[in-house]
């Protein structure tokens, strides 16, 4: 997140001396170099090839507005009546009685509708609209928020010129006066999702370095999301970011037959931010679609890999005709290696076993050198987590964190990077939990 000036929320202090009030912080988005906004992140939208905001020279510096930069946004004449360019730069921030109106120098040559739009954090969306009264010349408009004072938004919203327009129209924007907000920094990754370990042919791949995926895919259609989508690159391996995520859906160009390919999981790879809600749909013909919760409490800045079973999702999708799927939630949310599989990743299920109960065996071999074998059994699908401590109660390997079928699993775990010693493995499964002792001899 981008920003030049401070602007952290103080305490309000409010004297009463007279009838006089002291006024919360706003400040002028003025798009200078030296200024506020030209090296925030605005994202243009609705606006067919959607040139990006442009920073320039003001080419009017007359009237109401003499400063040296302006933003120039081109409304496509191929764009939608909405097109519009937003930003989350200036942070989160609260209209209360002193600080509710906002403000927006335009300069148009056409007369058309200007809206205003603040939503995000836990204000209920709200737009108002003003209109320019002359054309070819800087005017300031005003757009009063009071109907909203003690709401909380972090994302600014402009539609300039919301009509059909029969030509592309070229607009200037500057001195946007709007409330100071708090620029939340949100931890990120700094180390790149697991790296896969199934062969191709186990797989059919939607998003992962490590696969050939599928032609076609859409991993960012116009569905009319708030979500904010870009691709970044952690130590050499593509990573998916869903920032501000209300809803995010991905086309697969084609009806997947999961059925008649063997699928019988989905994995995705996610680290979480700030998220405190996310939902993985899966999306069949006829608005067919069912979702899995994927984000307990607390789940938040560590890798979290999940295989799915796609019964999960019977008998309300189609397994034969699977076309889209969809993450809904909030926050911002880091995703990567998002494939069907015939089985998960490091775990081999044991064949015609019918368990009676949860268990979790004893190691073998125990003692060890470098690696052992761990089996345990479900009763029931489950989220399980399979952990390594050492004497300490340090964490040291995660062997499995994700939605498991009943049955009987055996995963290797492999030492070769730690010292001899004592080794506890510890199971949970919805209420089952275990802990077992090993020894590693080297």
């Amino acid at each position: 997140m981008k920003k030049e000036f401070t602007s952290l929320f103080v305490l309000m202090f409010v004297f009463m001396i007279g009838s006089a009030v002291f006024a919360q912080p706003t400040h002028t988005i003025d798009f200078e170099p030296a200024g506020v906004g030209a090296d925030w992140d605005w994202i243009v939208g609705e606006n067919g090839d959607n040139p990006p905001l442009e920073f320039i020279s003001n080419p009017d510096p007359s009237g109401l507005n003499t400063s040296p930069t302006v933003a120039k946004f081109i409304a496509r004449q191929a764009g939608n009546p909405w097109a519009l360019f937003f930003t989350d730069d200036d942070g989160e921030f609260t209209f209360d009685a002193t600080n509710s109106t906002v403000k927006i120098m335009v300069w148009k040559p056409v007369l058309s509708p200007v809206h205003f739009k603040v939503e995000g954090a836990t204000g209920t969306p709200t737009e108002l609209i003003d209109s320019n009264t002359v054309v070819n010349a800087w005017q300031e408009l005003t757009f009063d928020f009071s109907a909203v004072e003690g709401q909380t938004y972090n994302r600014l919203v402009i539609l300039p010129d919301l009509y059909a327009r029969p030509q592309d129209n070229t607009i200037y924007i500057d001195n946007i006066q709007v409330p100071d907000g708090v620029v939340i920094v949100l931890p990120e990754p700094t180390d790149p999702a697991p790296t896969p370990t199934l062969p191709q042919n186990e797989v059919i791949s939607i998003f992962s370095d490590a696969y050939t995926t599928l032609p076609g895919v859409n991993l960012n259609p116009n569905w009319g999301q708030g979500t904010v989508f870009s691709l970044i690159t952690i130590q050499g391996d593509t990573t998916m970011v869903y920032g501000n995520l209300n809803f995010q859906g991905t086309e697969l160009n084609q009806n997947l037959n999961l059925d008649s390919a063997g699928m019988q999981y989905i994995h995705i790879d996610f680290w979480n931010a700030n998220s405190t809600e996310l939902d993985f749909f899966l999306i069949s013909p006829v608005t067919n679609q069912q979702s899995v919760a994927l984000v307990p409490p607390g789940t938040t800045e560590e890798w979290v890999s999940v295989d799915i079973p796609l019964t999960d999702f019977e008998p309300t999708v189609d397994l034969s005709q699977v076309f889209q799927m969809m993450f809904t939630g909030n926050g911002t949310i880091y995703l990567d290696n998002i494939y069907f599989s015939t089985m998960i990743s490091d775990v081999k299920e044991v064949k015609n076993s019918f368990p009676s109960d949860y268990s979790l065996e004893q190691n073998y071999p125990n003692p060890f050198n470098p690696s052992t074998n761990i089996r345990f059994s479900l009763l029931d699908a489950k989220r399980v987590t399979l952990k390594v401590y050492n004497m300490l109660g340090q964490e040291v390997a995660t062997l499995i964190n994700g939605f498991m079928n009943a049955g009987t699993f055996e995963v290797n775990f492999d030492a070769q990077n730690l010292p001899t010693g004592t080794y506890f493995y510890s199971i949970t499964a919805g209420d089952f939990n275990s802990v077992k002792k090993m020894l590693l001899i080297k």
